[in-house]
């Protein structure tokens, strides 16, 4: 982010952090990372929506705070958890932290994967790392030496199939040597022995419920309502401008509701991608949300002298072949929205699935 930076090095000289800032979440010095909390030090990238509650918990435990930091309170529930304190937060989560009495680290994904975790490793012998580099880009990679090799597997895949991950494989990505630790993973490292090992701390058949209960169409409706208009309100916490995109499509409309039921909606910034004359344009639904709960509307249209000027900045953003047009689209929508002083947006991306957005579902359903 552009918010500052900071580089630590431990004393030993076996562990380094360093941490380009996006601040959301208390934007005063004191919260800028690497952050060290007791012997712990870490960086951090994401954010935990439900870190008040959680603060609450731990003062009760007899934690201390300094900051109004998120990345504070992630530091203390992993001192008085350890790893299980992922499965207290709701949020988007990826972190590294060094327990400096024993120098070990720990780098750890949220449940889904959310925010990316690359790193790389130059073996000395079987077994043993000679380096260990980590990075939320690949980019800083390529920075300090990975190479750029290019991994056949996934463009073949990604050339007949359009697959830009490989679902038997979590860690590949485009690039030989250059992984990704998988989502619900965990990474231990030992630096000075260096060995680190791989273990996953989610599993997903563990939350399904053994017993099957009868829930009313009324209750499951009443049920997901609350839980919708909850997750959009705990997404709100921010010390900088937050706005929302809309797309005209049930999903971004559904937040706009739930804005609206947190009395957050009115003159809310929003920022739309809009093709005149396409016939699969919906201009009219925006404006009609926009009208219905009052947004400050903002609508741009991506062209073809666009993607000629930014193809190279978005390229090198993305680092990865994409699936099709609408990372492009987004990129242009977020570009906007940093143009006006909107740092946080709250969208629709991928709640189709979630809201039955998408016509081909319903004779799916029939069936």
């Amino acid at each position: 982010g552009p918010d500052g930076g900071k580089i630590w090095i431990n004393d030993e000289g076996l562990t380094g952090f360093a941490h380009r800032r996006l601040a959301i979440i208390d934007l005063s010095a004191k919260a800028a990372q690497p952050f060290h909390y007791l012997h712990y030090t870490i960086v951090y990238n994401g954010e935990i929506y439900n870190y008040l509650p959680l603060r609450g918990q731990l003062q009760q435990a007899g934690y201390s705070f300094s900051t109004g930091s998120d990345t504070e309170v992630l530091a203390a529930a992993f001192d008085c958890w350890g790893l299980q304190c992922m499965h207290r937060l709701d949020g988007m989560v990826v972190f590294a932290i060094l327990n400096r009495k024993t120098n070990e680290v720990f780098l750890v994904r949220d449940r889904f994967g959310e925010k990316p975790l690359y790193y790389f490793a130059v073996y000395k012998q079987r077994g043993r790392f000679e380096q260990f580099l980590f990075a939320s880009e690949m980019k800083a990679l390529w920075a300090a030496g990975a190479k750029q090799q290019v991994n056949g597997t996934m463009l073949l895949n990604y050339l007949t199939l359009g697959m830009v991950q490989n679902a038997q494989k979590k860690t590949d990505t485009f690039f030989n040597d250059i992984l990704s630790l998988p989502p619900g993973h965990y990474l231990t490292i030992q630096p000075s022995a260096g060995k680190l090992q791989m273990k996953r701390w989610y599993l997903p058949e563990r939350m399904i419920a053994q017993k099957k209960e009868t829930v009313s169409l009324p209750e499951a409706v009443n049920t997901f309502r609350q839980l919708f208009i909850s997750s959009v309100k705990q997404r709100l916490h921010s010390d900088v401008p937050v706005g929302v995109s809309v797309s005209g499509g049930i999903d971004s409309s559904s937040v706009v509701a739930a804005l609206n039921k947190c009395q957050r909606a009115n003159k809310m910034p929003s920022f739309s991608a809009v093709f005149p004359g396409f016939e699969k344009d919906e201009t009219s639904f925006i404006k009609e949300v926009s009208s219905h709960f009052n947004l400050q509307s903002v609508l741009l249209t991506p062209t073809v002298e666009d993607i000629e000027n930014y193809w190279q900045t978005f390229m090198h953003i993305q680092e990865e072949p994409v699936q099709n047009s609408s990372a492009f689209t987004q990129f242009m929508v977020y570009k906007k929205a940093a143009e006006h002083k909107v740092t946080v947006l709250l969208d629709g991306q991928g709640a189709d699935e979630i809201m039955a957005g998408y016509t081909r579902y319903v004779p799916w359903h029939l069936q």
